[in-house]
Formats: C-alpha cells, structure tokens, sequence
C-alpha cells in the first residue's frame, strides 16, 4: 500500500470555519472545502460546524470543531519559507494579529497555532561550514523576534 498525501487536522474549540477563512484569507492557492455539521447524534449542537476541509498554499487542513480538551502548542509549527523580506514582513504582520510574537521568527496566531517564518537560505547561513558564519548568524538570528533578512546576512558575512 502506498501512502498517500498527509492532510493535518488542526482542533480548534468552536472556531474551525473562522480560522479556515482567516487562513485561506491569507495564502496563495488557497480555497474553502466542505464542511460537516454536527447532526443531533452530538456531542456538539445540532447544526454547528463540526469540521471544515481547507487548503493553504496547497496544503490540506481539516479544521475541527472538537471542543476544549486540547490545545496548540508550539511543540508543532508550519515554517513559511519566504524569498524575500516583503514576504516575511507580509506573512508575519498578517499571522502575529491578535496573537504574539515569539523570538527567532517564530509566533503564535490568533488561534494559538504557531508558525516560523524563515527567509530562504537561513538554514544554509546556520549551517555553513565555517563555524564562525553560522555562530554569527546564529547569535543575529537569537537577537531577533521577526526576522530580518539584511542583517541576517550582515551577520553572516562578518560585516
């Protein structure tokens, strides 16, 4: 047998179709599924939104409405790889919103997901083979909350 593509269920207490709008809001290719309603079987009401399928820049979500007995933590984050600083900038003003930023290019969203926005090339700077490049990046990138491509890369070339 042959695995197929992974979809990620994110669970949520009551805000599933929101957050799935909010997300598609802010990705490209990106588009609403179907949405599943809880019937009088319960546990939740009658006629409420129990899950919602969604895409965000091609990756597959099912949001679920699954109640209060779990939340997200940053044990588990999506990296946002950027080409650009317009890019971080764009993605970290519309994800950190009614959330909280966090160091090294990691936040929290409104609905407590967490995300890394990365610019391309960060992990090649960390990991260069000169350790002095990589420490200087490092120390830079330590210093940051939203990550700055230019001085990431002053950083790294000693400047």
């Amino acid at each position: 047998m042959v695995a197929r593509e992974f979809t990620t269920c994110l669970w949520f207490d009551g805000q599933a179709e929101e957050a799935a709008e909010h997300y598609v809001s802010i990705f490209k290719d990106s588009k609403l599924g179907r949405i599943g309603r809880y019937t009088g079987a319960g546990p939740g009401p009658a006629g409420s939104v129990m899950a919602v399928e969604f895409e965000a820049n091609g990756q597959r979500f099912v949001g679920l409405n699954g109640g209060p007995e779990f939340t997200f933590s940053e044990a588990v984050s999506f990296q946002i790889h950027c080409g650009d600083q317009d890019e971080v900038d764009y993605y970290w003003g519309k994800l950190s919103a009614g959330g909280s930023e966090g160091p090294c290019g990691w936040l929290k969203d409104k609905y407590g997901v967490s995300w890394q926005v990365v610019p391309d090339g960060l992990l090649d700077m960390l990991g260069d083979s000169d350790p002095e490049k990589g420490k200087r990046t490092a120390e830079a990138m330590f210093s940051m909350s939203k990550l700055d491509i230019s001085a990431l890369r002053k950083a790294y070339a000693g400047e």
